[in-house]
């Protein structure tokens, strides 16, 4: 192995540990502070492997880890868009698709082409994979929600209609068991939240 090839991987790995200094709209399950895009990244990983058994008939779940371990890179340079936040979505596309150039850039080229294609995957979310780590990286943040009090859903005035509208489809899309599961739980807290 060059040193080059390994002073590639180690620049990656450094550049990657930004990715905890992006901070999310969701807060910790406990309430008690807003979580960062890499703790995001690793919880919704473990939901993948305690859930895989709501996952698709042959569904990947390595490969669906991979993704969800990679899917939220781009945040390091593009930030993180809150799910019911109002953004430019054509300006954050672009910014992502430049933030994958240049950190999936930072490897060599045969680790960068694959992880390139994994996030590029999930991005357009047409394999079970990808629709699999979609639902779960849409699910994390209402079950951290439910716990901590509402969490960003107060802090967007989200109700019923806003969640299923944005959310519900994305998680029943590729995990229709866990929107089984989630929709009434949210649907009860966002009525009792928004009849205060």
């Amino acid at each position: 192995m060059s040193s080059n090839r390994l002073d590639d991987q180690m620049a990656f790995l450094v550049e990657i540990d930004r990715l905890k200094s992006v901070n999310r709209a969701t807060t910790l399950c406990d309430g008690s502070r807003r979580e960062n895009s890499a703790e995001h990244s690793w919880h919704v990983a473990l939901y993948a492997l305690t859930l895989a058994d709501q996952a698709p008939e042959g569904c990947d779940i390595n490969r669906v880890i991979q993704m969800l371990l990679l899917h939220d890179l781009v945040e390091i340079d593009a930030g993180d868009a809150p799910v019911f936040g109002d953004h430019d979505m054509a300006a954050i596309e672009t910014a992502e698709q430049a933030a994958a150039d240049r950190i999936f850039g930072l490897l060599p080229n045969d680790i960068g082409a694959k992880f390139r294609a994994i996030w590029d995957e999930f991005e357009a979310n047409t394999t079970p994979e990808a629709q699999f780590a979609k639902s779960l990286d849409r699910m994390v943040p209402p079950v951290q929600n439910l716990q901590s009090g509402g969490g960003s859903w107060v802090d967007y005035k989200v109700d019923w209609q806003m969640f299923s509208a944005r959310v519900g489809h994305k998680i029943e899309n590729g995990a229709p068991g866990l929107w089984a599961w989630m929709a009434p739980k949210a649907q009860a807290f966002l009525n009792r939240l928004n009849n205060k």
